[in-house]
């Protein structure tokens, strides 16, 4: 038994710490990105949320926009440590933002955060927007994991949109936290109008399809290259986060893993009463 005595005294003491945690119910918020560590939304963030919450910074070294939930599985990922006033270790890492959030948790902390806060994004993550960007990347991967998380973005980039919505971002958490309801399932897409807005809508996803195009053109050297041009979506049905964003509200788009079928439509492929034939199958009847 001597030779356990140590490992007992260890994970005793991690017993105690997580239990003296929970008990002074001071939330370990992650933050991360996909606009980089020094971004203004990120930054924002920090500040908003400094009096309610222990703070851990992992995010992109440098910016990772578009890159949906892109991991990093075959090659090294490094990482800048970035010692903070109060002792505490933030990270810069040159990985996804999916990746950021994985290693952070998996690696990284002592212990797992509460709630991992991805954004504020520059720009807004509306509709199936949130299949392509990196900051959903980073919320989901939280999601996949256990992990209550949040994206949030805002269309425009001044400083004074980026305080607002990291403000609103503070008063949900407390709501959240008051409610009970920062837990394991909680995956919740925020988007803030830039210049102000009329109130809070709690929206569905909008599905409508965005109509991307390439234009083509020609380098100096004559080689050939196609240039995206991306175009917002304006309106959508009522009920919809691009519904109630282009009329000026927040919109929050409570969101899940599981993308399967409802059971009407999971009915209808069933009906197809598929069967595989090999040579030594008896004939289909």
């Amino acid at each position: 038994m001597r030779g356990w005595s140590p490992f007992i005294l260890v994970f005793g003491m991690f017993i105690a710490l997580s239990a003296s945690a929970q008990e002074s119910g001071v939330l370990t918020i992650l933050l991360a990105n996909d606009d980089g560590y020094g971004a203004p939304g990120l930054q924002a963030l920090i500040v908003s949320l400094r009096p309610i919450a222990e703070i851990v910074v992992a995010a992109p070294a440098v910016e990772q926009s578009g890159k949906g939930h892109g991991l990093t599985l075959r090659e090294p990922i490094f990482v800048s440590e970035r010692q903070q006033p109060d002792g505490k270790t933030w990270y810069a890492i040159d990985a996804p933002p999916a990746s950021c959030v994985r290693l952070a948790v998996e690696s990284l902390l002592p212990r797992r955060p509460d709630l991992v806060i991805s954004g504020i994004n520059r720009g807004d993550n509306l509709g199936i927007t949130v299949y392509h960007a990196g900051t959903l990347g980073a919320a989901r991967e939280a999601a996949i994991v256990g992990v209550p998380a949040i994206a949030v973005s805002i269309r425009g980039d001044d400083n004074k949109d980026y305080a607002a919505a990291a403000e609103f971002i503070r008063q949900l958490v407390s709501k959240l936290k008051e409610k009970g309801m920062i837990k394991s399932g909680l995956f919740l897409n925020v988007n803030v109008p830039a210049g102000g807005f009329k109130g809070v809508e709690w929206t569905t996803l909008s599905v409508k399809p965005r109509y991307d195009s390439f234009e083509r053109r020609v380098s100096p050297g004559g080689r050939l290259y196609f240039w995206p041009v991306w175009k917002q979506l304006e309106d959508d049905s009522r009920g919809t986060d691009v519904w109630a964003f282009a009329r000026g509200f927040i919109t929050i788009t409570p969101m899940r893993l599981d993308v399967t079928v409802p059971g009407a439509e999971m009915d209808a492929f069933r009906s197809l009463n598929l069967r595989l034939k090999t040579p030594d199958s008896p004939p289909v009847r």
